[in-house]
């Protein structure tokens, strides 16, 4: 046989094995192709991306009742754009307002013959805490009886003269004169009718009473049964617990820079804050403390504050060049190694983390991560954190 037909029948068996090799190739391809997962669907992806977001959003929140956040003593504060530079603190005294409290003396001299109140009681405006016999309310009396008469005497006289003054039987300066009479007799009943009335003497003239002008509770008391007292004499001190102010003392300097219409926060020994607005400010200082005098109204009333009671006022001056949120030191925890702040939302709190910039006096300001008018967590907000670490575990 030729060598070329050798080499030829040789090139079509390769040919042949070559085809069949790729048939079986294709074969094991397509079967392969059938047996591969599937791509998820729009849906599976959608579900999956879901469960991830809300995997991430259960670690940054924490669901608290308000009855549990009250009993672990965890305080909310609503935080104000303000700066570091912008808060003055000062030291402060909650002190009941010039028409919220009232010192109670016995109007005339005598011996107290009855005590009605004890310390510490209740009292409303114009009821009767004491009652002190005396011999000037009886003579006050006897004043107020004469005058009356005799305003009813002239009354009478008065009439008469003008019926025979008309009956032309008497002159008319004889109906003048009684006329004039009885201007001075009711003038005269009047001033003792009034003089019985501010020393509160009784009806029977026997008792001055001692009675409150205002409502609210008995704050001091330096009564005794059957004790002589003078009228100047305090016996009561009444204050009404929901009409206080707080007198914050503050340098000259920072007095400068504080207006009216300024807001504070009153914070107290225990960690409670209140809202408050800078009513006025004294235009001079004080000779012996060398401070002015800022005097603050609470919103919504005193609440827990007493009169007498020392706290700490934050005010914000309107004129500080900085801006900023300014939250007290502790409200700031760490948080998976960042600085964050508990956020209080309606069904507790979310971790929101934050930039931190200046730290003074206990205070932090925030640059970025919050926005005011927020409230968040700030006495014991290491307990969030604690509780956060918490479920993240059980999870």
């Amino acid at each position: 046989m030729p060598r070329k037909s050798l080499a030829a029948g040789a090139n079509r068996n390769w040919l042949l094995a070559g085809a069949a090799l790729v048939a079986a190739t294709g074969i094991g391809f397509t079967a392969a192709k059938l047996t591969s997962p599937k791509p998820p669907t729009a849906a599976e992806a959608s579900a999956e991306k879901g469960e991830a977001a809300g995997a991430a959003h259960a670690a940054d929140t924490l669901v608290m009742g308000p009855e549990r956040i009250t009993a672990s003593g965890v305080q909310v504060q609503t935080v104000a754009t303000s700066g570091i530079a912008g808060e003055i603190v000062a030291q402060a005294t909650v002190e009941a307002e010039p028409s919220g409290q009232a010192a109670l003396t016995a109007r005339a001299a005598g011996s107290i013959a009855r005590i009605n109140k004890r310390l510490g009681d209740p009292v409303r405006a114009g009821e009767t805490l004491a009652l002190v016999e005396s011999r000037e309310a009886a003579q006050i009396a006897a004043e107020r009886s004469v005058a009356a008469a005799k305003a009813d005497l002239a009354r009478k006289v008065a009439a008469r003269e003008r019926r025979l003054f008309e009956q032309k039987v008497s002159p008319r300066q004889d109906y003048e004169t009684a006329q004039a009479e009885l201007v001075a007799a009711e003038a005269e009943a009047r001033r003792a009718a009034t003089a019985a009335g501010a020393a509160d003497v009784s009806r029977d003239g026997r008792y001055v009473a001692v009675i409150s002008p205002i409502s609210g509770r008995i704050t001091a008391m330096n009564a005794s049964l059957g004790a002589f007292v003078q009228p100047e004499t305090e016996l009561f001190r009444i204050a009404d617990p929901s009409r206080i102010q707080v007198e914050a003392a503050v340098t000259a300097m920072d007095a400068r820079r504080i207006q009216p219409g300024d807001q504070a926060v009153i914070e107290t020994t225990s960690g409670e804050t209140r809202s408050a607005v800078v009513r006025s400010v004294t235009p001079g200082v004080n000779e012996q403390t060398r401070s002015a005098t800022v005097v603050l109204s609470l919103a919504g009333g005193g609440g827990v504050l007493q009169p007498g009671q020392l706290v700490r006022a934050r005010i914000v001056s309107r004129q500080s060049a900085t801006t900023g949120i300014v939250v007290p030191e502790e409200a700031v925890q760490t948080v998976e190694g960042r600085d964050a702040v508990f956020v209080r939302t309606a069904k507790g709190f979310r971790v929101q983390p934050v930039t931190v910039g200046q730290r003074t006096g206990g205070r932090v300001e925030i640059l970025q991560g919050l926005r005011g008018g927020e409230a968040v967590a700030t006495r014991n907000a290491f307990l969030l954190k604690a509780e956060l670490g918490k479920s993240a575990e059980e999870e």
